[in-house]
């Protein structure tokens, strides 16, 4: 049965995933792609409920609490992929702003692998393309606190806390063979990667990704 093909792109605050998610996208976009752009956060009708035990969590580090919120989450990936990824059009790329692999990043005292099994039990799609989009953590630190929001982040509030979020998120990337992009550099040269990366996995279900157009955006 045809379904969309489901990206999503995943890593810690500040590496620059949103901008690279909307420069994907135009490039898909200029190739005719039809693109849905989704975020998990706000496709989670439970939201507000589980964002209130990560704040519990946070003044009260505990494993169940943790355990907790890995279940609730798990829990609305599965709902939104029954109810939110299975009514885009077949034909359609979705590119979603985070997934499960960022509590590789997040999660502090449950081991991913576990967080992994639980997604699995509860039913939560797996992308067909994991992009997990990184830097140094000085570099996303930096790019983070100069926004004029901050860090944004709930439970990370320190450089060597983020260091240790970043460092967490890369050995998951390695262990489960996802996608590794190092956003350093050029955003186009991050784009261009992740294009290639969703038009070889289109390639396998026989579309045809034209070569070189969409890419030279700057």
């Amino acid at each position: 049965m045809n379904r969309p093909l489901f990206v999503s792109l995943d890593g810690p605050k500040g590496v620059g995933k949103t901008t690279l998610l909307e420069a994907v996208t135009q490039s898909l976009r200029a190739d005719n792609k039809k693109v849905i752009r989704l975020s998990e956060s706000k496709s989670d009708p439970h939201r507000g409920e589980t964002m209130a035990v990560v704040n519990r969590l946070v003044r009260h580090p505990d494993r169940d609490l943790e355990w907790e919120v890995c279940e609730r989450l798990a829990a609305s990936r599965a709902w939104i992929s029954r109810n939110v990824l299975t009514k885009q059009p077949a034909d359609s790329i979705i590119l979603i702003d985070r997934w499960y692999p960022s509590d590789a990043a997040f999660r502090r005292l449950v081991p991913f692998t576990e967080i992994l099994q639980l997604n699995i039990d509860q039913g939560v799609r797996v992308p067909d393309v994991h992009v997990g989009v990184v830097t140094a953590a000085e570099i996303s630190w930096a790019r983070a606190t100069s926004r004029r929001r901050g860090l944004g982040s709930t439970v990370i509030h320190t450089l060597d806390e983020h260091a240790a979020c970043t460092e967490a998120f890369e050995r998951a990337v390695s262990d489960n063979g996802w996608v590794l992009c190092r956003n350093e550099g050029l955003l186009v040269d991050a784009t261009v990667q992740v294009v290639s990366e969703v038009c070889n996995a289109q390639a396998t279900r026989g579309f045809r990704c034209p070569e070189g157009r969409g890419l030279d955006l700057y």
